[in-house]
């Protein structure tokens, strides 16, 4: 399906020079002078390459249709990490750096959606939020009384996140994968 290039958005799968890339940042630039476009970086889930292009809004580029199918994460095998195909069983394996730091918040037996192309897996989905156990927290300063004062902790798999002061060591949270960010107290 082609789209102009001022309708790409974060997260599209686009056809570009022969290579399947996927969209990591836009934005949106009106000159004074000349018509708009937008500033696209994208990296290529085949090899790993980025680039930034400018799409003006005559462009126009393809957009890739992914099948997608369920997976469970099974365990870690060095820097590759063992997916078993929920339908038949059938057990594979991926390099660690295709999920990049999502990877950090697997879990075994974590349900996740693997993105095909041409029956090649090149993407990896988690779900949007995990639970997490803080391991680690500063101790809240006093007069630190601002509304949006928050503090350093660290999880139980080692990611760092900023969590409101009343959260402790110990306190299981719910964290926002993709962002790295707090999003409240598990239940």
């Amino acid at each position: 399906m082609k789209i102009s290039g001022v309708d790409i958005r974060p997260g599209n799968i686009l056809e570009y020079e022969k290579g399947i890339w996927k969209v990591a940042k836009t934005q949106h630039t009106q000159p004074g002078k000349g018509g708009a476009f937008m500033q696209v970086e994208m990296k290529n889930l085949i090899d790993g390459r980025k680039t930034n292009v400018r799409f003006r809004s005559a462009d126009t580029v393809e957009k890739v249709r992914l099948d997608t199918k369920d997976f469970q994460f099974l365990y870690v095998e060095g820097e590759q990490l063992v997916f078993m195909d929920i339908e038949n069983y059938e057990q594979i394996q991926l390099p660690a750096d295709l999920l990049g730091d999502a990877a950090a918040f697997l879990q075994d037996g974590m349900q996740v959606l693997l993105e095909m192309w041409e029956e090649r897996p090149i993407s990896v989905q988690l779900p949007e939020q995990v639970e997490a156990t803080i391991v680690e927290a500063d101790a809240v300063v006093k007069g630190q009384t601002a509304s949006s004062s928050y503090k350093p902790a660290v999880l139980d798999n080692g990611v760092r996140v900023m969590v409101p002061p009343h959260i402790e060591s110990g306190t299981r949270i719910v964290v926002d994968v993709y962002e790295k960010a707090y999003v409240r107290k598990a239940d």
